[in-house]
């Protein structure tokens, strides 16, 4: 069996537009490999392909063309029984965790309804103590069982959203910029969190974000795309010390800096370029 996990190659997703007369390309031959137990970024800016590729990695939309493996088999032909057990493997975390959470379903209904889903047999007092065990891993309490989502904190419901995914024991947990809508203070949390998870369920990740701090943070090698397809791929190390894309080199550059003299020399920069003075 391979070392990777997820294996996608040459993966293309069309959208047709209206007035067009060609598909517009969304996805563009993005081809990459996830090893088991590691952490991809998917990082680009908005409308660069990203949450498009997430949902074909997830077949939750079909690709136009190219192939998704997991496990060495290819996701995209499945059908019936074994697309239901592939759903179970790989699960997703939403950005948003307001809209994400059904508001009129308690806590352990939303975390529940995976595990009736993909293991119906499974008693109701078990289900009862996995859903606790869950909230206990993602550092919520017993006692939030029987409350619904508006009782909860954007970070809060994140959480739940995180333990619901993790319900069904997935091998590929895809988060689709995860903490985008959080408080910088609570997404440092998260990001701990999933780091914390990562290291003791060994799942493998695949977060996309078009905040690089963030994925410096979580991420064992990073992948940037602009356009529909992959600019550059490499270690976190790599990326940030090293970035080879004119692409890549421009994110970096946008990344903000805790250092006051290097932001001033910058804008200072910037300004001399408008006005065509030396800095």
């Amino acid at each position: 069996m391979t070392d990777n996990l997820l294996e996608v190659e040459g993966l293309v997703r069309e959208f047709a537009v209206r007035g067009r007369h060609q598909n517009v390309k969304a996805v563009d031959d993005v081809s990459f490999t996830i090893a088991r137990g590691e952490a991809l970024g998917l990082v680009g800016e908005s409308g660069s392909g990203k949450s498009t590729t997430a949902r074909c990695v997830l077949r939750l939309i079909e690709p136009t063309s190219g192939t998704v493996r997991l496990n060495g088999v290819d996701i995209t032909s499945l059908r019936g029984r074994e697309l239901r057990e592939f759903r179970a493997k790989a699960q997703l975390v939403f950005q948003d965790p307001y809209s994400s959470l059904n508001p009129r379903m308690r806590v352990e209904e939303i975390i529940a309804e995976g595990i009736r889903i993909h293991r119906p047999r499974v008693k109701d007092a078990e289900v009862r103590d996995e859903i606790v065990a869950l909230l206990e891993v993602v550092g919520l309490r017993p006692d939030h069982l029987t409350r619904k989502p508006a009782a909860f904190s954007g970070g809060e419901r994140q959480r739940i959203g995180i333990a619901r995914a993790l319900a069904v024991n997935p091998e590929l947990l895809v988060c689709d910029e995860p903490v985008a809508s959080l408080d910088v203070s609570i997404q440092a949390q998260i990001l701990n969190l999933f780091q914390d998870l990562k290291a003791r369920l060994g799942l493998t990740l695949l977060y996309i974000a078009h905040d690089l701090a963030t994925v410096r943070h979580l991420c064992d090698r990073v992948a940037v795309m602009e356009q529909g397809q992959i600019r550059e791929i490499g270690t976190r190390d790599q990326l940030y010390n090293d970035p080879q894309a004119a692409y890549t080199k421009a994110l970096m550059a946008a990344v903000p800096r805790p250092d006051p003299i290097e932001e001033r020399r910058k804008l200072a920069a910037r300004r001399a370029a408008l006005t065509g003075a030396t800095p």
